[in-house]
């Protein structure tokens, strides 16, 4: 090692060097520099600690802590969490990038095979999945608390379990004794599925590697899990992105179909990062009313089918039951020849599904009328109700309007338009509709009739239901059904003459010269 020069301190003054306090600081001061090696380094290895905060609710990533995530609009959900880059030195100092491998690169043609499915036991949840579990596939399945999701989700893993396959329940939120309670209760507890209670993704793993691999995999919830990668508590954004990776590798080598649970918002979207939704090949939405029987499965993305399927079923004492036939359960306990009642005939995915618009129509006492929808699209009702104004003549601002949709069921396309309209017009006017009449078109702002897809399966379902007359739009006319007769509107006026006769292009205002029309008589058609 080199000799280095002392390091002499400026002359100090002579009664200031008498000190005993700075002969001793003049002893350090001309003592040579310690030369520590690299190795040695104090702070060689370490990683500076910086830290990102991170929103919970939709994984936008800050600087620094801020109340309302500029994101999401939320507040109080960014929270402080390591960031990448730390976690990636903290490994080790040193170490070298790993040096990539060339693949090859396939065209565009090639042989194509049908991705092979394993039927679940369960039709409706088939249905919505595009055929049955596809190996390797991970599907993402929300809903909100006690909906039913862990009570579907056992009984496919113990249908799999009785078909022979190796299905395996880990839970992350209950204890063995909760899940085992819920499986007698179903009785489910003489099929041979393998459940444990355990939150460690590296853990899990390890124990699917085990022995036979399993066919299905089902993780309640993801938000619980958590791994050794991510310094982070288990539920925030960063663990739920990371353990979801793990089970989406482990699913991709093993060829294992993985259900991963997971917990939803107070405005229904799916808790935790954007991003899972994306690294998964399918969601589904679990939906219900707590006050009614029904539950829907919804495809909101499949990579292996269609993503506008739906699955009903029926929750009971013994679980949940399929529902074959949705439509008669939906009209079951419709009250016949009430004001503001309709049947609509509306589609979902490829399957015809014939629902009751119930609408309300009473005047109001506050300055500005209310405006309340369940089921339904209210930015829709309130274009309805403006094309009503403006081009029928049906002036509803001095009224509250109720409309709903009977059953719990959720309605998203605009062929609704025209049903809505309809049950609005006869709870103004106090007439009844038709009993035997469905009705299905768009409405368009100029108030005319626009036709929609998949008339002539609609007209078939109504027809099997027993309904003999339909109300559609002009371009349909062409679709008649055996037993079901058309009656074709080119616009909403058309449709409001029909129902108050003598009132085709007047201004109405209220009821004041509506007809009474005897239950199930009266109405379009």
């Amino acid at each position: 090692m080199a000799s280095r020069r002392p390091i002499v301190s400026d002359p100090l003054p002579a009664w200031l060097a008498r000190s005993p306090r700075s002969r001793a600081a003049r002893r350090i001061a001309v003592q040579p520099p310690v030369d520590f090696p690299a190795r040695l380094s104090p702070t060689s290895g370490m990683a500076k600690k910086t830290q990102d905060f991170v929103c919970q609710g939709c994984g936008a990533t800050y600087t620094r802590w801020q109340g309302k995530c500029d994101a999401c609009g939320e507040w109080n959900t960014i929270a402080e969490e390591g960031t990448a880059t730390e976690r990636i030195l903290s490994a080790g100092p040193g170490r070298p990038p790993r040096k990539g491998k060339p693949f090859a690169l396939q065209p565009l043609a090639g042989e194509q095979r049908e991705a092979p499915r394993i039927a679940s036991g369960n039709g409706e949840f088939d249905r919505v999945a595009g055929g049955g579990l596809v190996p390797g596939s991970v599907l993402l399945v929300g809903g909100d608390p006690g909906i039913g999701k862990s009570t579907l989700l056992i009984q496919i893993a113990g249908a799999l379990a009785g078909a022979g396959h190796r299905s395996v329940y880990i839970t992350g939120e209950e204890s063995v004794a909760q899940v085992r309670l819920r499986a007698e209760r179903l009785g489910l507890t003489a099929l041979p599925v393998e459940l444990a209670a355990e939150t460690s993704v590296e853990d899990i793993i390890a124990t699917l590697s085990q022995g036979k691999i399993p066919r299905l995999v089902v993780i309640d919830s993801i938000q619980t899990m958590w791994t050794d990668m991510v310094e982070s508590a288990p539920g925030t954004v960063t663990q739920v992105r990371a353990s979801a990776q793990l089970l989406i590798r482990f699913a991709k080598r093993a060829g294992s179909a993985v259900i991963l649970v997971g917990h939803v918002t107070k405005d229904g979207q799916i808790a935790g990062p954007r991003v899972v939704e994306h690294m998964v090949d399918a969601v589904l939405s679990f939906e219900g009313e707590g006050g009614h029987h029904f539950r829907i499965l919804r495809a909101a993305k499949n990579r292996f089918g269609a993503t506008d399927e739906i699955g009903v079923f029926e929750m009971t004492g013994g679980g949940l039951a399929e529902v074959a036939n949705p439509s008669a359960i939906f009209l079951s306990e419709r009250e016949l020849g009430a004001p503001g009642t309709v049947v609509f005939a509306g589609m979902e995915g490829t399957r015809p599904l014939l629902v009751e618009f119930q609408a309300l129509v009473a005047p109001t006492s506050l300055g500005t009328p209310r405006r309340a929808v369940v089921g339904w699209d209210p930015a829709r009702l309130a274009m309805v109700l403006a094309v009503l104004e403006a081009h029928c003549g049906v002036k509803l601002g001095g009224y509250d309007v109720y409309l709903n949709v009977a059953g719990g069921l959720r309605i998203q396309e605009p062929a609704a338009d025209l049903a809505a309209a309809a049950a609005l017009v006869s709870s103004l006017a106090k007439t009844p509709l038709p009993a035997d009449a469905v009705l299905f078109g768009e409405v368009s702002l100029s108030g005319a009739v626009r036709p929609v897809a998949h008339a002539p399966a609609r007209l078939k379902e109504a027809r099997k239901l027993g309904f003999g007359r339909a109300v559609v739009p002009e371009a349909t006319r062409g679709a008649e059904q055996d037993g079901l007769s058309l009656a074709p509107v080119a616009t909403l006026a058309d449709l409001v003459a029909r129902i108050l006769p003598g009132e085709r292009g007047g201004r109405r205002e209220g009821r004041a010269a509506a007809p009474a029309a005897r239950p199930g008589g009266g109405g379009p058609g």
